[in-house]
């Protein structure tokens, strides 16, 4: 059992404006505003919160800076955002509009020197590096990006040992299998990044119960918990998931 402090970390995917959740990035469901939800779970206890514009990249364009703005001025915890972020002008956008921490994906796979030149700008612990994984039919596993909607045959290990190398501060990991599966967060992917860098990671894609929280917080070296759908539709809150863990001794 440990006795570090884990972070929880509720996450808004963001589509046309509005708070969305679906399984594996297909069967997305419209729930409500951004703001409405931010205030809500800054209420629960999350120690931060992150916005993703789940179709930026996609659709070639930057996450819509109005809400990270209303966000911005209705919340008093860190927040990161992502979707879209391709420039380090981009970077300093999102920072600009009240973020405190910026997310890179895809484009980072594509232009690895972007994590570079925006740690150097901005200093790494605004960097952070999202990754989506999957695993492979050897049983490796394997970067995604575009949502998962393209494989980049890169290796995760290696990648996620590059982020480090190029001066991010954290890595956000989350498993393509399991995301919005409800089915527990994969301990094998998120242990397998964690003994290969030093970086914090945060867990992200899978959780469906109070015992999944418990699961990666004493088998990984996760430093956070991220997860949407058991607090977006009310099943969880972010204060029992705190008076759990404590419980449990985590």
């Amino acid at each position: 059992m440990s006795t570090k402090d884990f972070r929880i970390i509720p996450c808004l995917d963001i589509r046309d404006g509005k708070v969305v959740k679906g399984i594996n990035f297909t069967g997305i469901k419209e729930l409500g505003k951004p703001v409405e939800y931010a205030k809500k779970y800054v209420e629960q206890g999350a120690d931060e919160l992150v916005l993703y514009d789940i179709n930026a990249s996609y659709e070639n364009r930057i996450l819509m800076l109005d809400i990270v703005k209303k966000v911005a001025e209705n919340v008093t915890i860190p927040f990161s955002v992502a979707g879209g972020i391709s420039t380090v002008d981009d970077f300093q956008s999102a920072l600009d509009a009240g973020a405190d921490k910026v997310s890179v994906n895809s484009w980072a796979v594509q232009n690895p020197g972007l994590i570079k030149e925006a740690a150097v700008k901005f200093g790494g612990e605004r960097v952070v590096v999202g990754i989506d994984a999957k695993r492979t039919e050897s049983g490796n596993f394997t970067v995604t990006i575009n949502g998962g909607r393209i494989d980049m045959s890169l290796d995760l290990i290696d990648w996620a040992k590059q982020i480090e190398s190029l001066g991010a501060g954290e890595i956000c990991l989350n498993s393509i299998d399991a995301d919005g599966a409800k089915t527990g967060y994969d301990i094998e992917m998120l242990s397998a990044v964690c003994r290969n860098v030093n970086i914090p990671v945060i867990a992200s894609g899978g959780c469906g119960k109070l015992e999944h929280f418990a699961e990666v917080f004493n088998k990984t070296n996760v430093s956070a918990a991220l997860a949407a759908s058991v607090f977006h539709f009310g099943e969880l809150t972010v204060g029992e998931v705190k008076e759990y863990l404590k419980k449990e001794a985590v």
